[in-house]
Formats: C-alpha cells, structure tokens, sequence
C-alpha cells in the first residue's frame, strides 16, 4: 500500500494552499501525523504512542563567512558563496532536539519547500515512554550512549555530513 502512495503526486494547487499555510505558522510546529506517511514508516515512524512528529522550517541560501578584520582586499575577503558542511535536513533536526530536549531523534525528511524557505519533518521519539523502552526494536533509542545523538552526527543526514554513507 504505501508503494502506491509515493506515487500519488499531489495537485499544484494543494501544494501552494499548504505552503501559504505553513508560511505563517511557527517556524517548529508539532503534528498529529505525518503528512508522507509512506516515507514516514520507511524511516522508523509507528503510529503508537511516544513518538512525535514535528514540522520545522528553515531559511533557504547559503551562508556569510566572518569577514576578517583588516588586511585583504575587499575583493578577496570571500565572504560570499559560502556553503555550510551541514545539510538543510541536519541543521532542522538540530532544532527539533533543541526544542524537546526530553525526546530524541529519530530521523526527517523533506516536505516541501519555496523561494525562502524549506520545510523537513522530523520524528522524534520518547526514550522515556513505557510503549517505547517495551518495544525491542526501538528500546535501543532509551540508552545513554543515543542522548544528544543529533549534535554528534549520529541521525542519517549526520553521517553524510562526516562522510560515512
């Protein structure tokens, strides 16, 4: 079944009603469910209880280089075109960690995105939660060694970033 759903596509229209929407929410907002929910369960998601999903939103472009203080030229400062190692992706489940502290990463996705911003999903999990520490193939997630994983590039997009996938 959820073959067939990432073949839907969705109307042109639907798509910019929902990002005319998104655009005046918070830039972190939690959901209900998914909204890819065949790329949601292709990552970990389960509908139980102790896992949460959340929608953040990041500004598109890339970033300035700290301009030094004196001894260039203004040419060759090289401010500009500055690529940031960290991906779009990491940089919002960076967020979504800073906004739950109690809850830990799972994985995100892309959901949609316009001419200054980008929106990814995010699940998160309760390590806490007694559905979560009695399920054997997530009780992995409640050890100590997994709090903070998000910051140490511990998530999929964080692995990438340090060059082991």
């Amino acid at each position: 079944m959820y073959k067939y759903l990432t073949e839907l596509e969705t109307p042109e229209q639907l798509v910019n009603e929902r990002l005319m929407e998104w655009r005046k929410e918070r830039a972190i907002t939690r959901l209900d469910k998914p909204l890819r929910l065949s790329r949601a369960r292709a990552l970990g998601y389960k509908a139980k209880q102790g896992f949460v999903v959340v929608r953040v939103r990041v500004r598109r472009g890339g970033l300035r280089k700290p301009v030094p203080s004196s001894g260039r030229r203004q040419r060759h400062i090289g401010s500009k075109l500055y690529t940031p190692h960290k991906s779009m992706l990491l940089i919002a489940q960076e967020r979504a960690a800073k906004r739950f502290p109690n809850l830990r990463v799972l994985n995100g996705y892309w959901v949609g995105e316009d001419g200054q911003s980008k929106w990814f999903e995010v699940i998160l999990v309760d390590p806490n939660h007694p559905g979560i520490a009695a399920d054997k193939s997530l009780n992995w997630i409640g050890r100590p060694t997994q709090k903070g994983r998000v910051h140490r590039g511990l998530t999929s997009p964080g692995k990438k970033m340090r060059g082991l996938t």
